[in-house]
């Protein structure tokens, strides 16, 4: 299949900082550019993976360019300033509720959330559940409940060095990530988190797991986990699909960051799933 990436045409996002609830957040938005005789779909809420600053997933506006995205950097990681003090993800579920608002987005969003950000999806997607559509999540796990990865990955994966140094993440990328992209290109959008933003990011979820409150989650839900991904094992998704009484479970080639080493693969499982309440929308317009 096409790279979804050489498929459309890339969109400039605009980045602000905004203060939500006491703290400065750099959000970009991207604004839907669908093709000619279609109409935007609804927006996206994205939230990010640990230490990633938002242009580390800037590809997945020019992949899926129907739709708004909507995303921000946690305290202490890419433009964000780092945090005062520490948060959880409850507290930072209420800051991305009032960033819409903000915004202008008062009506409903689709939520997706990639590795440690899936677990601030979920923890959205409960506490704001009539503000969501649709969830996806991809590599992600319940929090403490989650089945360990490898103990040698995961002890590269909590250090820091990976964002701070350039030549640790280059020696270690394919055990951290896995194969199928470019280093260079994922290297060159790094920004390294500030240590206190990064360590608090790692303190948020600490004894934090969704398990107790996903029977409750009623949205449709994707689930998508890397064949490969030595970080967050497939067992994960299986059992997230457990707990989650609307969701399905698709497994695609790749590591930890499939969703940009094989977009191939992976964008159009996301693009059909979320362009479904579309299809039923007209099919309901057309009945009346």
């Amino acid at each position: 299949m096409t790279d979804p990436a050489n498929e459309t045409a890339a969109r400039a996002p605009t980045f602000s900082q905004i203060k939500v609830g006491g703290r400065e957040l750099r959000v970009a938005v991207w604004k839907a550019a669908p093709p000619p005789g279609r109409v935007a779909g609804r927006p996206v809420l994205f939230f990010n993976g640990i230490g990633a600053n938002i242009e580390l997933m800037a590809p997945l506006a020019e992949w899926i360019p129907d739709r708004d995205i909507i995303t921000f950097d946690m305290p202490g990681i890419g433009g964000s300033p780092s945090p005062t003090f520490p948060y959880r993800p409850w507290s930072m579920a209420l800051r991305a509720a009032h960033l819409l608002d903000l915004l202008g987005y008062d009506g409903k969003v689709d939520v997706m959330g990639v590795s440690w950000g899936g677990g601030m999806a979920q923890q959205f997607a409960f506490q704001h559940a009539p503000r969501v559509g649709k969830l996806v999540l991809a590599a992600t796990a319940a929090g403490i409940l989650m089945v360990p990865g490898d103990p040698k990955v995961l002890s590269k994966m909590a250090n820091p060095r990976r964002y701070i140094d350039t030549e640790y993440m280059m020696e270690h990328f394919e055990t951290l990530y896995g194969a199928g992209m470019g280093k260079d290109d994922h290297v060159s959008r790094l920004k390294p988190p500030s240590r206190a933003g990064y360590a608090y990011q790692l303190a948020a979820v600490v004894g934090w797991t969704s398990a107790p409150f996903l029977p409750f989650v009623k949205q449709k839900t994707l689930i998508v986990m890397g064949e490969d991904d030595r970080i967050v094992p497939l067992v994960n998704g299986k059992i997230l699909k457990s707990l989650l009484p609307n969701a399905r479970l698709e497994t695609v080639p790749g590591g930890h960051l499939f969703l940009v080493s094989h977009p191939g693969a992976t964008i159009p499982l996301i693009t059909r799933f979320l362009n479904e309440a579309d299809v039923e929308a007209q099919v309901l317009s057309r009945a009346a």
